[in-house]
């Protein structure tokens, strides 16, 4: 090999292994090498930034503003209540049901298809978590399901994961056609059919119960919020057990306001009914996860505009200070919406429960009082002397329900111009995003906060990377050593030896850097070969997207990693069989689909 060769095969092997260690921020580290390989002369400054104009990482940037809208609206809550159901665990019930894991998993799977893997698994595994809870199962038994549910579904379209949006924005850099919508759908949907049926059938029998380090840690401060069940609600006639509501992980239904009559204690055969104001007690992130629980709202939301409209509320904390005027008055009484332009969604005070209505607590000195304000809250009460203090409440944010149906439409839209070719899956999405912030749902602020820079700089940097394992000959000489390895079993051997060491990669670093990688060695490879390079290069975007047997393969693996409170292995049991099950479909249906001669 050259000595570019040997440099860059260098630097290649310490990204990767730092990469894999997690010690060092991905964007510096990729952004680095790219610029060692550059100050070097192994490749130009065209090369290292062509990334940053590529379409791929636009395209990517522009889907993760519509996840966060999907999110920031609750747009496919209804999609998770009808997959997840809400009938309790039996008492005897130690592992997820094949009929509960086909419910959840199959639309999982259709959905990934057109939304990428990890926003799909930020909004959902939360929302299959807390039903696990609430209905007293494990969320280990339904987490890694899901998350090799939807790896699945992602190699079904061609932008189902960012890896394939990754390798057609290669391709195209490469001077070549980029990958079709459903260019890659008939290999990637026998793979992922296939693979749901397996995980199915194995994962009850494979995937043990744990809990994550979180769940019992003691108690949290116990916050006091006031839920009415609106006309129509699919908890009307329904007990409080069969409704879900005895079983809520973190919060207890304390009392029921029925015709200005209190029900305390709830007994779990209680019927519920239009109209009724039902009083939580509980920890705040589990009290604000109650707006997510369908046909139950606030008491407080008909006074909600006094916060302000959409993309500009979210919570906040106070405490009441003993100089305030709040001190021994109610919030009825000190017309506290009006004076603060502000509503109270729950309180919180030491040492007790908080009875009755809200409007009607008298409060004291030190409450503290859960807000729903306009972002400006803070600046205006934050020196006022009324609150000790004002603090916003990081990581949980206000459900924009009246704006569901809108983001709904718009994400429908997206899909069918970009199905339908009347638009680029590019131009699609960036329409998408633009109507988003144009008709208020995200704020400016908000859709860049959504977008992952992170993964976004990474991949724009990971381009001039693979541009240099080409540029130097590294590619054409590993190319090389793979022909003499697998060369003797035929045209099949050479593509299986690119799979099978795109698969390896893959287990260690994540899916897109490993595509980047791997693309210019299979296409060496396929050149070496006088094999066509349209199979390899779709051998490499499926391979990559196989990251099953290791929690570091894939940032989705880590999410639910620490979510289910899995051990190392537990990745291991379930990932071998469906690793020998897709590899296998790979190798029988790329020749098939894409002919290597």
């Amino acid at each position: 090999m050259s000595a570019d060769a040997w440099f860059t095969l260098a630097v290649v092997v310490i990204t990767l292994g730092m990469l894999a260690t997690e010690r060092v921020s991905p964007p510096l580290l990729v952004v680095g090498a790219v610029t060692v390989l550059l100050v070097t002369g192994v490749i130009d400054a065209k090369a290292a930034l062509s990334g940053f104009s590529n379409e791929a990482v636009i395209t990517i940037a522009a889907l993760y503003v519509l996840a966060g809208a999907a999110e920031a609206t609750g747009a496919l809550d209804h999609f998770n209540r009808v997959t997840l159901g809400r009938t309790p665990a039996r008492p005897d019930q130690r592992h997820a049901t094949r009929r509960e894991l086909s419910r959840m998993l199959w639309p999982s799977t259709l959905a990934s298809a057109f939304v990428y893997n990890t926003p799909i698994i930020g909004m959902v595994a939360p929302q299959v978590a807390a039903w696990s809870r609430r209905t007293r199962r494990s969320p280990s038994w339904y987490l890694m399901a899901l998350n090799a549910a939807v790896l699945l579904g992602g190699m079904v379209t061609a932008i189902g994961t960012t890896t394939n949006v990754v390798m057609s924005g290669l391709l195209e850099n490469a001077g070549r056609k980029p990958l079709g919508l459903f260019e890659i759908t008939p290999v990637g949907l026998p793979i992922a059919i296939a693979g749901v049926l397996l995980v199915i059938v194995l994962a009850p029998k494979l995937v043990p119960s744990r809990h994550a380090s979180s769940e019992g840690l003691g108690a949290a401060r116990a916050f006091t919020v006031e839920m009415v069940i609106v006309p129509g609600s699919p908890l009307v006639g329904r007990s409080v057990a069969d409704a879900g509501l005895r079983s809520l992980e973190g919060v207890y239904l304390v009392e029921i306001t029925r015709n200005g009559q209190s029900i305390n204690p709830v007994a779990p055969e209680e019927r519920l009914e239009a109209g009724e104001r039902l009083i939580f007690a509980g920890n705040i992130d589990r009290i604000v996860d109650l707006q997510r629980v369908p046909g139950l709202v606030s008491a407080e939301e008909p006074h909600f505009a006094v916060a302000g409209e959409g993309a500009g509320r979210q919570f906040f904390e106070v405490v009441v200070g003993p100089a305030s005027s709040l001190s021994g008055t109610t919030l009825k009484d000190a017309g506290f919406r009006a004076a603060y332009q502000a509503a109270v969604v729950a309180i919180h005070r030491a040492g007790e429960r908080v009875a009755g209505k809200l409007g009607q607590v008298r409060l004291r000195p030190g409450d503290v009082l859960l807000v729903l304000a306009g972002a400006d809250f803070a600046s205006r009460w934050r020196d006022s002397g009324e609150f000790l203090v004002v603090a916003p409440l990081e990581g949980v944010r206000p459900l924009r329900r009246d704006r569901a149906l809108l983001t709904g439409l718009i994400l429908t839209g997206f899909v069918i111009a970009a199905t339908t070719g009347v638009l680029s899956v590019l131009e699609a999405a960036l329409v998408a995003a633009i109507a988003i912030v144009g008709l208020g749902i995200l704020s400016p602020t908000e859709a860049r906060q959504s977008v992952n820079l992170n993964v976004v700089v990474t991949l724009a940097a990971s381009f001039g990377l693979g541009a240099a394992i080409y540029a130097s000959g590294l590619a054409s000489e590993l190319a090389k050593l793979l022909i003499d390895v697998f060369g003797g079993l035929g045209d099949i051997g050479v593509l299986a030896g690119v799979l099978l060491s795109t698969v390896v990669l893959t287990q260690l670093v994540t899916n897109n850097a490993t595509a980047v990688v791997m693309f210019p060695i299979a296409l060496a490879t396929a050149n070496e070969s006088g094999l066509s390079a349209r199979p390899f290069a779709i051998a490499v975007a499926v391979a990559a997207s196989m990251s099953f047997l290791t929690p570091i393969g894939y940032q989705t693996n880590m999410i639910v990693y620490g979510m289910g409170g899995y051990r190392f292995w537990d990745f291991v049991r379930l990932g071998i069989p469906l690793l020998v099950l897709t590899v296998t479909i790979s190798l029988v249906v790329i020749p098939i689909v894409f002919p290597l001669r």
